[in-house]
């Protein structure tokens, strides 16, 4: 017994991923006992008798064969055994796995919108094609991120107290053809997830092979050119793994993008999901003008076209160099994965939202500058047991955090500096353990309870003495589900949670207002909790058709918005949601899938305020539709539908923003030779709408100085065509 508990106590400091092969399977399959190897004297087995729907069923898909990021390969045991052993993990109804064949098999304009294979995901860009993606999932607009977790490789993408907005997560770096699965989960409910994850979390991990390498061009309407080439060898008893990507890109604004991008991924790696390590080295770097929003009565009164700026010098660098590793090891005592990685992250934005509204003479031009390096280990043990002989699977974990952060913002002209509105030196850093249990008490049920507790704590170093300090907090937040069948090929789900956001930590220390150094401030927590729940069905019932539904409430204490004319996120007010999502897949045959997706979501602030209790950019309808077909060799193609709801801009709900309904469509043809040709077209029917609208006060020369309050907009880009040629050997 005292070995027992000196071996589950010792999994503190050891563990990580249980990675899901992007294998596409049956999630009806039956359930076969999860092996392990080892030299010792093997365990007793643990036979599991009957089916169910798992999290990570994957949505078929009819022309896999089109993505260069295809699995990788070869799916050996002991990817079937974490493959099984996931299936106990904790799930929802709205949790899916998808694979990077069916992420490439949908054209999208930017990396970022890659993405959108996740349902109710909505992905736009208000800015230049460097700047993070802005994102809405469930009645949030969530800005850059603030509460969409997204990680790449096992390394977190969102950035706390950043220069322009907290949890901003830009995925510019993506590249897509490199995507092995994306592992979708949405709401507090899951213990291994914390900080920027109530809404939902994102985790895409990439391929360690590609089954042939790849050369592959594109160009496109408004001078978009893009080269990649990646490809696998071996190398000793491994594999290396090696990408690159360089991107150029105008767009159809009057001032051009002038988007310059490079983008690199080496990797080595030896053995497999269970019992293997990787080492893998990304470089990022990007530089490109901006179109920001635009008042709508520039373009009303002819000043400037729908394609046109106020500030032709707006726009910014940045650039992401990383280092990570992941380690893996089973035996008789469960399965062991660590990740660890180092991140060196700058960016450096100019943005001008209001115009002439704070400084008649010089403009309102700002820059924002975020330079960190942070690093991290993520480490997880899961091992499999009997309760008062059940079967149970249980889960422990530590996660930890580091960022060193320089800060600042400042206001310019042209890009030259004016002055400094304030600086940092911030150092911030977050520990979370976490531990789930999930027990299978008869062919058709099984529950789970977890437990995630955070420790946040930091230091800000401010030009201005007066807003540095000291903030620290702690939070504890319990977890549980419940899955009922399956019957009749069906299973139902209920799952409950606590979660939290951060807030910017400058924001726990400030004490005046660092304009004028004297204004007195109020200072925001530095943790705010979220509150969640959500009940659905999962089933295939229906031969060849794969359909989901959830219906979800998630409530926050302090919402996090993002102020359009600061450039920056805030906290506000306690909020709720309502919703419900519906996911489909059919699949009739072989070559041929369509995908429906529909969301629904109340949002509101939940106290009393004679302003309202509308919540400004929050969706209520999204939907997105898809037919795709193709075989292995031969003709295939993608027809894909986006709606994106109006929203609500003011809190009264007196403005509201326009709605959009934009189509992509794709045709290609494979030949036997491993040649692949293929036509793109971007906004097939040249829809005249917006990516993105704000209402907040700016003021054009010669208008009054109290500002005019007015819509902001991004217009979306217009029909455009890119043509590929790639080819495989």
């Amino acid at each position: 017994m005292r070995k027992a508990v000196l071996r589950i106590l010792s999994v503190a400091s050891s563990s990580a991923f249980l990675t899901i092969p992007a294998e596409a399977h049956d999630p009806l399959t039956e359930l076969s006992p999860v092996t392990v190897t080892a030299e010792k004297q093997p365990r007793k087995r643990i036979e599991r008798s009957k089916p169910h729907l798992t999290r990570g069923a994957t949505r078929a898909n009819p022309a896999s064969n089109r993505s260069s990021g295809s699995g990788s390969g070869g799916g050996s045991a002991t990817d079937a055994a974490a493959e099984r052993a996931a299936a106990m993990q904790p799930t929802a109804a709205s949790a899916v796995t998808f694979t990077g064949q069916q992420v490439n098999a949908i054209p999208f304009s930017r990396p970022g919108e890659a993405l959108e294979i996740v349902p109710g995901l909505i992905v736009t860009q208000h800015s230049g094609e460097g700047k993070a993606n802005q994102y809405f999932l469930r009645g949030f607009n969530l800005d850059h991120g603030t509460d969409l977790a997204i990680s790449v490789d096992g390394m977190p993408v969102n950035m706390p107290t950043h220069g322009h907005g907290q949890g901003y997560a830009d995925i510019n770096f993506l590249i897509p053809e490199l995507i092995r699965s994306v592992n979708v989960r949405k709401g507090p409910y899951f213990a291994d997830i914390g900080d920027f994850g109530s809404a939902g979390a994102v985790d895409i991990d990439y391929v360690k092979r590609l089954p042939k390498n790849l050369a592959e061009v594109t160009y496109g309407s408004f001078g978009y050119a893009r080269g990649l080439a990646a490809g696998s060898y071996d190398v000793g008893a491994g594999t290396l793994l090696a990408a690159f990507d360089a991107t150029r890109y105008n767009g159809p604004w009057d001032v051009g993008d002038d988007v310059r991008k490079l983008n690199g991924v080496l990797r080595y790696s030896q053995g497999t999901v269970t019992d293997g390590f990787s080492l893998t080295a990304m470089a990022y770097s990007n530089g490109w003008n901006s179109t920001d929003q635009v008042a709508q009565r520039a373009i009303d009164q002819g000043i400037i076209s729908r394609w046109g700026t106020l500030d032709p010098t707006d726009g910014g660098t940045s650039s992401r160099f990383s280092v990570s590793g992941k380690w893996s090891q089973s035996s008789v005592y469960g399965q062991t994965d660590v990740s660890a990685y180092v991140i060196r992250s700058d960016l450096r934005l100019f943005n001008d939202f209001t115009y002439y509204l704070d400084d008649p003479v010089n403009g309102d031009q700002f820059s924002q500058l975020d330079g960190r390096t942070l690093g991290g280990i993520d480490a997880r043990h899961t091992f499999d047991w009997r309760f008062a002989g059940l079967e149970t699977q249980t889960r422990v974990g530590v996660q930890t955090r580091y960022d060193d952060i320089h800060v600042g913002l400042f206001k310019t002209a042209q890009r030259g500096l004016l002055s400094t509105v304030r600086e940092d030196r911030v150092q911030e850093g977050n520990v979370g353990i976490w531990t789930d249990s999930t027990t299978r008490w008869t062919d058709w049920l099984r529950t789970t309870f977890g437990l995630r507790e955070d420790f946040f704590a930091g230091h800000v170093f401010s030009d201005t003495p007066e807003n540095s300090g000291n903030a620290q907090a702690s939070m504890m937040s319990p977890k549980a589900g419940i899955v009922l069948g399956p019957w009749f090929k069906t299973e139902f789900y209920g799952n409950a949670g606590y979660g939290l956001h951060s807030n910017d930590i400058r924001g726990a220390t400030i004490t005046v207002d660092p304009n004028d150094k004297v204004t007195p401030l109020d200072r925001v927590p530095l943790l705010v909790r979220s509150r969640g729940a959500e009940l659905g069905i999962r089933t295939k019932a229906i031969p060849d058709l794969t359909s989901s539904l959830a219906v979800f409430v998630l409530d926050f204490d302090s919402e996090l918005l993002f102020v359009g004319d600061a450039g920056t996120t805030e906290p506000s007010r306690p909020s709720r949601r309502v919703g419900v999502e519906w996911t489909n897949h059919y699949k009739p045959l072989p070559w041929l899938g369509f995908d429906l997706d529909v969301a629904y979501t109340k949002a509101r602030f939940t106290d009393y305020d004679v302003v309202g209790d509308h919540i400004p950019g929050a969706p209520a309808w999204v939907a997105s539709g898809a037919v795709t077909f193709g075989t292995e060799t031969g003709w295939f193609g993608t027809l894909k539908a986006r709606y994106f709801g109006p929203r609500p801009l003011v809190e009264d709900d007196s403005v509201r923003s326009l709605s959009s309904f934009i189509v992509n469509a794709r045709v290609g043809y494979n030949f036997d030779n491993g040649l692949r040709l293929q036509l793109d077209v971007l906004n097939l029917f040249d829809t005249r709408t917006n990516q993105i609208e704000y209402y907040y006060l700016s003021r054009l020369p010669g208008e009054p100085i109290e500002g005019v309050a007015d819509r902001h907009v991004h217009s979306a880009e217009p029909l455009a065509v890119r043509l590929t040629a790639a080819a495989k050997f």
